[in-house]
C-alpha cells in the first residue's frame, strides 16, 4: 500500500530555499504531493534582490510574475517583466533574475520534464550566494 500524500500545499508550510538568492519555496513536487511530471513553486524577492544564473538541462521553466518588475535575463538577453507577464525558459538556456524595482516581487514557477535524479536539475554558473545552503528538496527518482 503506499502513502496518501496532500494534493494541497500551502507555501507558508514549505521552508524557504535562500542558495541562489531571493526566496523560494518548492510546493508542489515529487516530494510534497507525489508529483510525476514536474515540480513548482513560488518565488518571492525583495528590491535588490537576485537569484543567480543556472540553467536546467532537463526541464523547461515557466514563470509568471503576480506583483512587482522583475529583470529577467535568459542567455544574456534582458526581458523585463510586470505583473500578468509570463516567460518560458527553454532546457538549456542560462537565466537569473534581479528585482531592480522598490517593491517584493512576487512569482509563480514551474519546471518540467523532471530530471533523472534531482542532483541534475539544476547547474550553477556562477556561485550560490548561500552555498551553505541545501539544495531544494524537489524528491523524485
Amino acid at each position: 500500500m503506499t502513502a496518501v500524500r496532500p494534493l494541497r500545499v500551502n507555501a507558508g508550510d514549505v521552508p524557504p530555499n535562500r542558495r541562489r538568492g531571493g526566496d523560494i519555496r518548492v510546493t508542489l513536487s515529487p516530494a510534497t504531493v507525489g508529483a510525476t511530471s514536474g515540480f513548482g513553486g513560488v518565488l518571492k524577492m525583495l528590491p535588490g534582490e537576485s537569484v543567480t544564473e543556472h540553467y536546467h538541462p532537463y526541464s523547461e521553466e515557466f514563470l509568471h510574475v503576480v506583483a512587482g518588475q522583475l529583470d529577467f535575463f535568459v542567455d544574456g538577453a534582458l526581458t523585463r517583466l510586470g505583473p500578468g507577464d509570463s516567460l518560458i525558459v527553454p532546457i538549456g538556456a542560462r537565466h537569473r533574475a534581479v528585482n531592480t524595482g522598490d517593491v517584493e516581487i512576487h512569482a509563480i514557477f514551474h519546471l518540467s520534464p523532471l530530471a533523472p535524479l534531482p542532483a541534475l536539475g539544476h547547474v550553477d554558473v556562477e556561485p550560490p550566494l548561500y552555498g551553505h545552503a541545501p539544495l531544494p528538496q524537489v524528491g523524485g527518482a
